[in-house]
């Protein structure tokens, strides 16, 4: 299959943000007085919505997890945003299939505003016709509603020419609520199991292998 246009989701995918994100969740959770010193145990709060992850792993109730958002925020804009970095062989990649006249797209839950500063800090923002995420007032937060609005953009072209690719089963829940193909890739913040039983039609374990499917 000749893919015409590719969505990729930021967080894992294009980018490791284990430092900033499980730092500024570390910060977070101080607030309300807990403490987790291991970082590594902040590592399901990649990929998925802030909210939930909050209320799943922490058993806050709605309002306070909101607030967790908010001063989750407090960190991650002043340092969190930056304690990341791209992860090898994605700049090359990017570069191929812009060359190639493929149409490339950000499909991420974390907010727009925020997805637009780490690409033009980390050098990919070029490589991008539009950077979709969620709002910050806590709307467009799901895959499902942020492919769908793409998609709208993009009513010329045919959903098979159209593929996802994720870290994390909600990349590849979204694209399959979306009539869309999916790619699975291994070096994120998904497992092994979470990642079959989402059944993406593509699972590489490497950038070259993701290479080899969209090029």
């Amino acid at each position: 299959m000749s893919y015409e246009v590719i969505l990729f989701d930021l967080d894992g995918t294009l980018t490791d943000p284990k430092i900033g994100i499980t730092k500024s969740v570390q910060y977070a959770l101080e607030k309300f007085g807990i403490y987790e010193p291991d970082l590594d145990k902040l590592i399901p709060f990649i990929g998925p919505p802030l909210v939930e992850s909050f209320r799943e792993f922490y058993s806050l109730n709605t309002s306070e997890a909101h607030q967790a958002v908010a001063y989750y925020r407090e960190y991650f804009t002043k340092s969190g945003m930056y304690e990341n970095a791209v992860y090898s062989g994605i700049q090359e990649l990017l570069s191929k299939l812009s060359c190639g006249n493929k149409q490339l797209i950000i499909a991420t839950s974390k907010p727009t505003v925020f997805s637009e500063q780490i690409a033009q800090y980390f050098d990919i923002k070029k490589f991008f016709s539009l950077i979709v995420g969620s709002n910050l007032d806590g709307s467009r937060i799901h895959k499902t509603e942020i492919i769908a609005y793409i998609l709208a953009t993009i009513p010329q072209v045919s959903r098979e020419k159209i593929v996802m690719v994720g870290d994390r089963k909600h990349d590849i829940i979204g694209a399959q609520n979306n009539g869309i193909d999916s790619i699975a890739v291994a070096y994120g913040y998904g497992t092994s199991a979470e990642l079959q039983q989402a059944n993406p039609t593509y699972i590489v374990s490497s950038v070259s292998e993701l290479e080899q499917i969209l090029i």
